[in-house]
C-alpha cells in the first residue's frame, strides 16, 4: 500500500475539482478516492519509474467550453488514408458519414474498470471521460479503412473511451488519429477497449501528431480470438508528455501478432511507450519492433513485457527496440522483460542505442553528399525500414511522409 501523499500537487487538486461536474459513478468514486490517497503516480511506482507524472503534469486545464453551435463535421486535419472518419473535435462527436454495410457506431457504453493499481491512464479518465463510440464490425464484414480523428483545438482537457469489436472472420483498418498544434497546452486521454474474434484480420494504426505542449495519455486494450492476424503500427511524432500504453490478451490459438513503432522525439518531448503481450493459449507468433530517434533534449522510454502462461506451449515471440541518439542532452531509456512459465517456446529481445555510425556517414560523403542531408538519409532509411514490407502503399506513403517531414522540421 503506497503512503498516502501529505499534500496534493496543483494539477491533482484541478484534476478532483474538475471531475465533480461529472455524474456520479462508481469507477468515478474508486478513482476520486485512489487520487486523493495516493496523487498522481512517481518514480516509486515501477510502471512509472521512467515517467514521473506527478512531477511532469504541472497543471490540469479544464474541460472545453460548450459549443454555442454544433461543431463542424469536418476537422481540419487532413485525412491520414482513404477512409471513413468518425470525427472528434474537443470531446464532441462531430459526425461521420455512412458506414460501411456490417459496421455500425452507436453512443458509449464502455464500462470503465481500472486495471490495476498503477492504472493511472484509466483512472484520469474515469474522472474526467464521458464521451466515446461503441463500433462494431460484424462476422464475415470486409470493412475497409476507418478512421477515428481526435483533435483538441484549445486548452483544454478531453477524455475518450472506446469500445471495439471485429467479428469472427471480419477484416478491417483502423486508424487512430491525434492532432493538435503547437502552443496550445491541451490534455487528452483515450482508452480504446479492442475485441478481436476468431479468423479476423485487423490493422490497427495509431498516428500521434499533437503540439509540443500537449499531454498524451492513451491506452490500448485488446483481446484476441483464436487464429486471429493483427497488425499494430504505432508513429509517435509530437506531443510534449506522451504514454502511450497498449495490453494485449491473445486469449485464443493461434494468433499472429505483429507491433511495429517509430517514436520521433524532439525539443523537450518525454515519449513513453509501454507494452503488455500475454499469450494465454499455444501456437502464437508474435513479433514486437520499436524504432527510436531523440534529438535535442528529448526523452524517450520503452518498456516491453512479454509474458507466457504455461498453457502457451509453441509460443513464438520477440522483441526489439532500437534507438538513435542525435544529440549529447538526449536520453532513451529501455526496459525489456520476460516472464515465461511454459517450456517449449522461442522468445527473445533486445534493445540497442547508438549514433549514427562513421563509416556509413563517410560512404555517403565520399559521393559528394554533404553532411547534413546524408545524416537525415541514414536516419531517414533506419525508421521507415519498420513499415518497408507494409502490403498498403497508401498507408506507408502516409507513415513516411510524416516521418520525413518530422525530419525536416528537427534537422
Amino acid at each position: 500500500m503506497p503512503k498516502p501523499v501529505e499534500r496534493l500537487t496543483q494539477a491533482e487538486i484541478a484534476i478532483l475539482d474538475a471531475s465533480e461536474r461529472l455524474p456520479a459513478s462508481d469507477a468515478k468514486h474508486a478513482a476520486y478516492a485512489q487520487l486523493r490517497q495516493n496523487g498522481l503516480p512517481t518514480r516509486r511506482v515501477e510502471a512509472w519509474h521512467y515517467t514521473d507524472l506527478r512531477s511532469a503534469m504541472k497543471h490540469f486545464p479544464g474541460f472545453p467550453q460548450t459549443h454555442p453551435k454544433p461543431v463542424e463535421t469536418k476537422p481540419r486535419v487532413d485525412q491520414f488514408i482513404p477512409a471513413v472518419r468518425i470525427a472528434f473535435v474537443d470531446g464532441k462527436c462531430a459526425g461521420f458519414a455512412a458506414l460501411p454495410a456490417g459496421v455500425s457506431v452507436a453512443g458509449t457504453g464502455l464500462p470503465h474498470v481500472l486495471r490495476n493499481e498503477s492504472d493511472a491512464i484509466g483512472m484520469l479518465n474515469a474522472l474526467t471521460g464521458l464521451q466515446g463510440v461503441v463500433l462494431e464490425i460484424a462476422g464475415g464484414v470486409q470493412a475497409g479503412a476507418i478512421e477515428l480523428c481526435h483533435e483538441i483545438t484549445g486548452e483544454s482537457a478531453v477524455a475518450l473511451r472506446h469500445a471495439i469489436s471485429v467479428g469472427t472472420g471480419a477484416s478491417a483498418v483502423l486508424i487512430e488519429r491525434h492532432a493538435g498544434t503547437d502552443g496550445i497546452a491541451s490534455h487528452s486521454n483515450t482508452i480504446t477497449a479492442l475485441d478481436v474474434g476468431d479468423d479476423a484480420r485487423l490493422v490497427w494504426l495509431i498516428a500521434q501528431e499533437e503540439g509540443g505542449d500537449a499531454i498524451h495519455l492513451s491506452q490500448l486494450n485488446v483481446t484476441l480470438g483464436a487464429r486471429t492476424n493483427l497488425t499494430i503500427l504505432v508513429l509517435n511524432a509530437g506531443g510534449g508528455l506522451v504514454r502511450r500504453e497498449i495490453n494485449i490478451a491473445a486469449k485464443g490459438e493461434g494468433s499472429e501478432i505483429s507491433i511495429r513503432g517509430v517514436n520521433l522525439i524532439g525539443g523537450k518531448s518525454h515519449v513513453d511507450v509501454t507494452t503488455a503481450l500475454v499469450h494465454e493459449a499455444p501456437g502464437a507468433t508474435a513479433n514486437e519492433i520499436f524504432r527510436n530517434v531523440v534529438t535535442d533534449e528529448g526523452r524517450g522510454v520503452f518498456q516491453g513485457q512479454i509474458k507466457v502462461a504455461q498453457a502457451a506451449q509453441k509460443t513464438d515471440a520477440k522483441m526489439a527496440c532500437n534507438t538513435l541518439l542525435l544529440s549529447d542532452s538526449a536520453e532513451f531509456f529501455a526496459k525489456p522483460e520476460l516472464e515465461i512459465f511454459a517450456d517449449d517456446v522461442a522468445c527473445g529481445h533486445g534493445a540497442t542505442v547508438t549514433d549514427i555510425v562513421d563509416e556509413h556517414l563517410f560512404y555517403l560523403r565520399a559521393r559528394g553528399i554533404p553532411q547534413k542531408p546524408a545524416r537525415a538519409m541514414l536516419v531517414q532509411a533506419f525508421v521507415e525500414e519498420v513499415f518497408d514490407d507494409l502490403e498498403d502503399e497508401a498507408m506507408k506513403d502516409a507513415l513516411n511522409l510524416r516521418i520525413e517531414a518530422w525530419l525536416v522540421r528537427h534537422g
